[in-house]
């Protein structure tokens, strides 16, 4: 696959999976095993294709950091064995390390709870030219946080701030900051990597099965399958009041890791690419200044 039609693909695949507007968005309109127009038969296809995005995303990437001027903050959520780790581990493969950050938040230690919910994400943020990766962020609040209350009491927030509208002030505490990072040149991608309830069951068996799988699996990720529903609704509202222009929401369907891996690359290609990325270019005096370089270089042949 030339380039060209390479990019026209990404984008085509970013698009479908884009929500940038939560007004008539229902999780349930959406299918976990959609592949679009590629076949299961495509797989070994599909992975050739996605080696040649990584390639193009290193290249990307290499203008992103050369130009320092754009950031982007891609931030993973979802319900556990959905293959954030996967997604993130195979699409950054090909990746300048010197040019991309990846931070995993898990429980809040005792120092993040001595501030605000927002605090331990926003000392985390990209640097210009840098790609971050968010394994899970902010929007734990609004999702694990609010499906868990006791998880909001270890907060120790005032009694008079946690009232029935303490979520909507978080939406839009949200909503704010991503217009406010959008406003200084920092680009938010959120994924949502959509897997069934089904897929996931046979993710968490087969951890229990494989020896070498055993790690990944703890009692609380069975626990958190009796609260299934509720998070599906928290995941719902969730991309409904924060999807905008400026940070939209990607639905990925993921229950095929193949076709996930690709749809997440597809979006970081398109989005950089949307950027108008390229070399500094050199002026007139730094060539004069590599020309002398050239003379001293070759006078020590």
């Amino acid at each position: 696959m030339n380039s060209k039609h390479l990019i026209e693909q990404a984008h085509r695949l970013a698009e479908r999976y884009r929500v940038t507007s939560g007004k008539n968005f229902r999780l349930k309109n959406t299918d976990p095993s959609d592949t679009a127009w590629l076949k299961d038969e495509q797989k070994p296809q599909a992975k050739e294709v996605l080696q040649q995005g990584i390639a193009a995303l290193a290249e990307l990437q290499e203008m992103l950091y050369a130009q320092d001027c754009w950031s982007v903050l891609l931030i993973f959520q979802a319900m556990d064995a959905a293959g954030k780790d996967g997604a993130i581990k195979h699409v950054m493969s090909g990746v300048n390390p010197q040019g991309c950050q990846v931070f995993s938040f898990k429980a809040p230690s005792s120092e993040d709870l001595d501030h605000d919910y927002l605090w331990r994400c926003m000392r985390c943020l990209p640097e210009r030219g840098r790609i971050g990766i968010f394994n899970r962020s902010y929007y734990e609040e609004t999702l694990a946080v609010r499906v868990h209350p006791e998880l909001l009491a270890k907060q120790r927030l005032p009694k008079q701030l946690v009232h029935k509208r303490i979520w909507d002030e978080r939406f839009n505490d949200i909503q704010n900051i991503e217009s406010y990072l959008a406003h200084n040149g920092i680009i938010v991608c959120k994924f949502f990597l959509h897997v069934s309830k089904d897929e996931q069951l046979k993710r968490f068996l087969s951890r229990l099965d494989e020896p070498e799988k055993n790690w990944k699996f703890s009692s609380t990720d069975a626990h958190g399958r009796e609260y299934w529903d509720e998070y599906m609704q928290a995941y719902e509202e969730t991309i409904r009041k924060t999807a905008s222009k400026d940070a939209p929401w990607y639905v990925v369907p993921a229950d095929n890791k193949w076709f996930t891996r690709i749809v997440v690359a597809s979006v970081v290609i398109d989005t950089l690419k949307s950027l108008d990325l390229h070399f500094p270019k050199v002026d007139a005096a730094k060539r004069e200044e590599l020309a002398g370089i050239r003379n001293i270089l070759m006078d020590t042949k």
